[in-house]
Formats: C-alpha cells, sequence, structure tokens
C-alpha cells in the first residue's frame, strides 16, 4: 500500500526548541539540515516512533535556511516522506554531524534530497509534523505503527487504519502468544519488540515481504524425508507481506521462488530482458495453477515446469523473511 506524506510546521507557546513529531504509521527517522551564512550542515539520525515527538534543536533557531530528510526505517523497504526532488545534502550512519555538507567526502557519507522548511513563531516552540493523507491522531498512528508491523511479521491484522478491531486483536494476540509475553507487553515497549523481532527474523516459518512496485507470484518447497514438496503459488501484492500455509511443526530446510508479474499476470522483465525473479539452483517441478508436486524427476516430460528455488536460512527458531527488492 502506498503512502502519501506531507508536513507542516507549527508553533505552539514554549521555549525555542524545534521537535519532529510523526503521525504516521512508520516509525521514522530524519535528518535535518541547517544553513548559516552560505554554510551548510546535517544531523542525524533521529528516530521518531508513531504518535510522538522529539526535539532536534534546543535553543534558539536561527538559522538562515532549515530542511529536513524524513524517511521510514530501512526495514519497512524504501518508503520516503518528504520530496524526491530537493536539497542534495550528505548524511552519514548512525548518529552523525556532517559539517560541510554539500560535499560528501567522508566513509559512509550519502547525498539525499532535502526539503527546506520554514518554521515561525520567534521565541516559541516549533514543530514539523510527519503526516499521511489518513490523517491520524497520535493514538491512531500508534494503533496503525502495530498493525503496519503485524503485517510485515506476516500476522495479518486486516486494514492498516488505524482503528482496532477484531482482527487486530487477533493478530497482536497471536504475536504476544508466539513469543509467550502476557497482555501487559502490549502496553509498553511493543513497537520496540515488534522491531527487534521483525529485524532478528523471530518467530516460526516463512514469511515473504514484497518490496517491488509489482505483484510477486511465490512459491515454497520443504525437504521432508520423502522428498521435497513444493506448492505454489501464493499472490503478495507490492508493500505487503504473506506467511504461505506451511506445517511448521515438521522440520526441515526451506526453498523459496519468486516472480513479479504486470497487471495482466505476465512476467515483468528487467532492462536485460531477462524475467525478474528470485531464484536458485535447486530445480524442482511447478505449474501455471495451484501446486503441490512431491515427485520432480523429468519434469518437462511430464508436463511441469523446471523451476530453479533458493535455499532459506532459518533463523533458531525456525524463521526466515524473505524480502523481495528490486
Amino acid at each position: 500500500m502506498l503512502a502519501t506524506f506531507a508536513f507542516v510546521a507549527v508553533a505552539s507557546p514554549a521555549s525555542a526548541d524545534l521537535a519532529i513529531c510523526n503521525h504516521t504509521s512508520y516509525v521514522a527517522e530524519a535528518a535535518l539540515g541547517i544553513e548559516q551564512s552560505g554554510v551548510k550542515a546535517t544531523r542525524g539520525w533521529f528516530q521518531i516512533e508513531p504518535g510522538s515527538c522529539r526535539t532536534v534543536l534546543r535553543g534558539e533557531v536561527s538559522a538562515d535556511h532549515l530542511y529536513l530528510h524524513a524517511r521510514a526505517l530501512p526495514l519497512y523497504g524504501s518508503v520516503a516522506m518528504t520530496g524526491t526532488d530537493g536539497v542534495p545534502l550528505c548524511t552519514g550512519t548512525g548518529d552523525f554531524l556532517v559539517t560541510q555538507a554539500e560535499a560528501c567526502t567522508g566513509e559512509g557519507q550519502t547525498s539525499l534530497p532535502f526539503t527546506e522548511v520554514k518554521p515561525s513563531g520567534d521565541g516559541d516552540e516549533l514543530a514539523l509534523h510527519l503526516a499521511e493523507k489518513a490523517e491520524y491522531s497520535d493514538e491512531q498512528a500508534r494503533l496503525a505503527a502495530v498493525q503496519r508491523l503485524l503485517d510485515l511479521l506476516g500476522y495479518d491484522p486486516g486494514p492498516i487504519d488505524g482503528t482496532t478491531g477484531a482482527k487486530t486483536e487477533a493478530a497482536l494476540a497471536a504475536f504476544l502468544d508466539d513469543r509467550k509475553l502476557g497482555p501487559q507487553a502490549a502496553e509498553s515497549g511493543l513497537t520496540t519488540r515488534m522491531l527487534d523481532a521483525l529485524r532478528a527474523g523471530e518467530g516460526t516459518g516463512l514469511t515473504w515481504c514484497n518490496d517491488t512496485p509489482y505483484a510477486v507470484m511465490a512459491a515454497i518447497a520443504r525437504e521432508e524425508k520423502a522428498g521435497i514438496v513444493a506448492s505454489g503459488w501464493w499472490r503478495i501484492d507490492p508493500g505487503r507481506c504473506l506467511r504461505p500455509d506451511q506445517d511448521e511443526d515438521r522440520p526441515g530446510k526451506l526453498f523459496s521462488h519468486g516472480a513479479a508479474v504486470d497487471g495482466h499476470g505476465a512476467p515483468v522483465k528487467k532492462p536485460d530482458g531477462t524475467p525478474l525473479v528470485w531464484a536458485g539452483d535447486k530445480m524442482l517441478c511447478t505449474r501455471a495453477n495451484r501446486f503441490e508436486i512431491r515427485d520432480h524427476a523429468d519434469c518437462k516430460a511430464r508436463g511441469f515446469d523446471e523451476t530453479g528455488f533458493a535455499p532459506v536460512a532459518l533463523s533458531k527458531a525456525g524463521g526466515a523473511t524473505v524480502r523481495f527488492t528490486p
């Protein structure tokens, strides 16, 4: 699901601190550009959870120009919150300060587009508000963020809309139960727990996440004592994650195959004319329609396609996330 972002500068009575407030369903990270007497510097990355604010400058804001680059954490895929056209400035990694931000000369520095912002209200506390088209309140942004992370973790929370319901409650309960956490874990630190789980690939079974602008048709194969069982297809829409039906109690190596398709179901081609696929050297039998195949000898002679599958690296808990990236 594509999101539309905007930001506004507002003033409220307080000291002249500058804060960034996040009203989106993504955990955001932001970098601030400061221009004074023609010299540009950047500072970041500031991580801001949904429904919260973070002070990024203290004291009077006396810069000639202020610039902002904001994006969702990379684990969501490529999600920009500010414009793709803007003033190119250098950024670093982690907690950084670049004092000569117009030329990227340091190790790990990257030029990114910054949008100029003009806070108003001298003598007041200034805030830049990141927002989605849905215009979430703080509470709705926090809930929508939980829904989005549940989706990325392979649970089905229903629509990502910042409104609680039976599907969201069931998905959250399943997430907590899978990690042997009590209901109190949902009261504090939930976003951090979910981010940690996403980064670590915790849980059981395979999760596919589609970071491309195309639909992806995916298949899974599991190695069992009697051989390999391959099954498919599952459709993963752009920006969504999906957990295929699988018997997670039966151990065995996992293999995955994904193929990008256009709106008509035809293969998407790369610039060199080859199909955009995520495959490997494990050749197994498949067919165009829904299938489950256990015998992979003489695929073509039996009327099947021969398809390459890639091994999936499982965590200690037996889980993995396979991301389909452009």
